[in-house]
């Protein structure tokens, strides 16, 4: 599996934590680095930076998400399906140096391996109309 994968994997897995403990970021960070064998440096690092980054932009993302997810409402989202759509819009909102479709795949991979049976459907579906009106407003 490569590190970024990794990476998201367990950003993934520190935000469930924080978003069903309401624990704070950096805590919920160390305990479950404490409690994890990965050894990897880099994943540690992106994974940290995935979570922090989307838990200190979580308003606008949440909102934005809102927007994006027809006929849903957040807080009735899978716990799993509300973080990844998060990390993944965070990606796509604040991180420049990742392509759009990598943000996209990679969640949708995520989704399946984590989610329901239609998670990834769902996540797909958000992130590309995220995406799509991203690009709209680069364009004007």
């Amino acid at each position: 599996m490569r590190k970024r994968t990794k990476a998201r994997e367990n950003a993934l897995k520190i935000l469930y934590a924080i978003d069903i403990t309401g624990g704070e970021p950096k805590e919920c960070i160390d305990i479950y680095w404490r409690e994890s064998e990965e050894k990897d440096q880099e994943v540690k690092a992106f994974a940290d930076s995935l979570v922090l980054g989307t838990s200190n932009k979580k308003k606008e993302i949440d909102k934005i998400i809102s927007g994006s997810a027809t006929n849903w409402q957040l807080g009735r989202m899978a716990v799993i399906d509300r973080n990844i759509l998060r990390f993944a819009a965070y990606e796509l909102l604040f991180a420049d140096d990742i392509p759009p479709k990598v943000t996209i795949n990679e969640a949708i991979d995520i989704a399946k391996r984590y989610g329901d049976n239609e998670s990834g459907k769902f996540i797909n579906g958000v992130l590309d109309k995220i995406n799509k009106d991203i690009a709209k407003k680069k364009v004007k």
